[in-house]
């Protein structure tokens, strides 16, 4: 859980053009709810939120939601970050506040790190299926993120959620079955596999002895001469 700050202010105006003035002065729209309280339209310094963002290296991170120069503050943590895609700016955030003795629900990412067995040794491909899984704990318990050792993986082996390593008071929401990472064949191994079974069937055609020759009836005279 991060010890860090973050100050926003009451947002007077709302609406596209409220909005829209406020991302010119710098400032990030944005409202705060949950903890038994009604919603507040808060606005925050978009400068603050990067360095923010870039120190905690997560959006599931529990902070101090301080609101101006009240003195009022509570826990919280980023529940939706939308990004301009034009613009490539944050354009707006969602705020949730959180009682430290109440679990929520995350969406955690899953990371691999080291080169498979089967990658290094065998001419497998590592296909990284799942990069996120849903979890329920304290805000307190919220993993920063999951790391998978796929070192020891072959070609036809595969990771399941069920296999990840969950610390204490972490529950696991996503399918139990749902797929990580799987190790298969690369396509240049399975087509030299596929030409060794060619080459292998025409080795056998080429072993299989010819037919005898069929010696029929000679024909007679009066046969060819017809």
């Amino acid at each position: 859980m991060s010890d860090v700050t973050v100050v926003v202010y009451p947002r007077e105006e709302t609406g596209k053009n409220a909005n829209r003035r406020l991302r010119v002065s710098g400032s990030i729209p944005a409202v705060v709810y949950g903890g038994g309280k009604e919603s507040v339209a808060i606005k925050v310094d978009e400068k603050m939120m990067h360095e923010f963002l870039q120190e905690t290296g997560s959006e599931n991170a529990v902070f101090l939601l301080k609101l101006g120069d009240t003195g009022k503050s509570r826990h919280a943590m980023i529940r939706d970050l939308q990004i301009d895609t034009v613009e490539r700016r944050i354009s707006h955030i969602d705020f949730q506040r959180v009682l430290l003795d109440e679990k929520v629900r995350v969406t955690v990412v899953v990371t691999v790190e080291g080169t498979s067995e089967g990658v290094k040794n065998q001419g497998g491909v590592l296909d990284f299926v799942t990069r996120e899984v849903d979890v329920e704990c304290l805000p307190a318990d919220i993993p920063a993120a999951f790391t998978l050792d796929v070192t020891k993986l072959e070609v036809g082996d595969h990771v399941e959620a069920k296999d990840l390593d969950l610390p204490e008071g972490v529950e696991l929401l996503s399918e139990a079955n749902r797929v990580l990472v799987s190790l298969g064949h690369s396509r240049v191994a399975e087509d030299v596999e596929e030409a060794g079974e060619v080459e292998d069937v025409v080795t056998l055609i080429e072993e299989i002895p010819d037919e005898p020759e069929v010696i029929g009836r000679a024909k007679d005279e009066d046969e060819e001469d017809a």
